[in-house]
């Protein structure tokens, strides 16, 4: 890892007559909530010396060639809503917020695309395409307050990935900043191209450690004419995750496939102050399907209703899809109101492997006497498993922790997982992604690194370290 400096009144003045005096912030109390991402435990909270705003692509260049220059490192910020701690200043210097830069630049309803700043919140990106009849298909659950420009830079995953993909499959193409404070346009608004290397691509999902996405071109799709949500009420978890492949193979292909355990269901019930139905023995299995016509959509909630009955499904409801949403996006919440003595993992494996994988790391929490909520993504195979402190004294939390990771990943990994599905390594993860990444495949990406970074200034300390 780089030595770096620390920055100098000389430099923030610098930064002050480059950006503006109000776009550069160094009040203790104005930069606190920066110092963190929403995972919640302090170990993992780092105050920069200086957080700044750049309203345009040129200012954020002009910053990044700075800290070159001076080797401060900087990291870049959306709107903090991540759980890998991967917008943590963890060696101080600069965080660079994009939150100024929040402009929908244009849509073109005709073509089906949008260009947006990084600072567009993804709720209002969602909303624009809505109002021109268009569906931008990104739904991570925490759309109504994070970027899509930190949708793009985790290339974050969501309810609707099982049909449209993740973030990677919305975006044409990224204007970027470069490590070194170079603005260049990677991909472009086409179909297919294979004209050289796919950067654009690498790109998404590197957690800011290869430069800093500005602009985002995305692509959209005609708004679906009917939509239907069902609730699928299972006795156990083997019959709601084995219902994925049953649906599949019927030929219906859902939009989303939600599942939530029936601990998960009424540590959320609490929280919400709801009755949810099925509270005492249900486990859920949220479906949502489109279709091009209201018969086309009874003929798909029909054929599911029969396939519910032939496997073991306790009941298909029609449910109050605000309630049910509701329900399942306020996991995360629930937990944190539970205790914040908590660590939220997106593990991914096969789905055929889901059941076990879920019954073997509840098992291994419950060793060591900490306490596990599940839901999933399931029609992905991405499990959000939360972690809860339990009966385990606050002293022992971080040891006890570290043994429980290890004994959960050194199961993950042999059955085909991998640590994190939509949420990223950031600085929380990194550890476990060096410990259980093949070592050639980690040579390859810090090779990557080092060429585009080669003084190691951008989000140093996320995904792995470099030497």
């Amino acid at each position: 890892m780089s030595s770096y400096n620390k920055l100098t009144p000389a430099i923030l003045e610098e930064l002050r007559a480059m950006l503006g005096e109000r776009n550069v912030v160094t009040d203790p109390d104005r930069m606190q909530p920066y110092s963190h991402d929403e995972v919640t435990e302090t170990r993992y909270h780092q105050m920069p010396e200086v957080v700044v705003f750049p309203e345009t692509t040129g200012q954020t260049a002009a910053v990044i060639k700075l800290a070159n220059r001076e080797l401060i490192p900087v990291v870049p910020r959306g709107a903090g809503t991540g759980l890998a701690c991967g917008a943590v200043p963890i060696y101080g210097g600069i965080i660079l917020s994009l939150e100024k830069m929040n402009k929908i630049l244009q849509i073109d309803p005709v073509n089906m695309f949008m260009i947006v700043q990084a600072g567009a919140r993804t709720e209002e990106v969602q909303q624009t395409a809505f109002r021109h009849n268009l569906l931008y298909a990104g739904d991570p659950c925490s759309g109504d307050s994070c970027f899509i420009g930190g949708n793009v830079a985790t290339n974050a995953g969501g309810n609707r990935a099982v049909k449209y993909g993740t973030t990677r499959h919305q975006v044409y193409q990224i204007e970027l900043v470069t490590p070194t404070g170079e603005i260049t346009q990677l991909g472009s608004r086409l179909n297919k191209s294979t004209t050289g290397y796919c950067l654009e691509q690498l790109v998404i999902g590197s957690e800011g450690t290869l430069g800093v996405i500005t602009t985002i071109t995305l692509k959209l799709v005609p708004l679906p004419k009917h939509v239907m949500d069902l609730l699928a009420v299972f006795p156990d978890e083997d019959s709601a995750i084995a219902f994925v492949n049953i649906i599949a193979q019927s030929g219906i292909a859902p939009t989303c496939l939600e599942f939530m355990d029936n601990v998960a269901i009424r540590c959320v019930e609490r929280f919400i102050n709801e009755k949810l139905p099925y509270d005492e023995n249900g486990n859920y299995l949220i479906i949502q399907v489109e279709a091009d016509s209201e018969e086309k959509l009874e003929d798909y909630a029909m054929r599911i209703d029969e396939l519910c009955s032939a496997n073991g499904g306790l009941e298909l409801l029609v449910p109050n899809s605000a309630q049910i949403w509701k329900a399942r996006k306020s996991f995360a919440e629930a937990v944190r109101h539970e205790t914040l003595v908590h660590s939220n993992e997106d593990i991914v494996v096969p789905i055929d492997k889901m059941p076990e994988a879920m019954r073997h790391m509840a098992g291994i929490c419950e060793k060591h006497g900490a306490a596990a909520r599940t839901v999933s993504h399931a029609g992905d195979g991405n499990i959000h498993l939360s972690i809860l402190q339990g009966n385990v004294p606050l002293e022992q939390w971080p040891a006890t922790l570290s043994k429980i990771h290890h004994e959960i990943f050194s199961y993950v990994y042999p059955i085909g997982g991998k640590l994190s599905g939509e949420h990223g390594i950031g600085y929380k993860k990194k550890t476990l992604f060096h410990e259980y990444t093949d070592p050639v495949e980690l040579k390859l990406m810090q090779a990557i690194k080092k060429a585009w970074d080669p003084n190691l200034i951008l989000n140093p300390g996320k995904v792995f370290d470099c030497q």
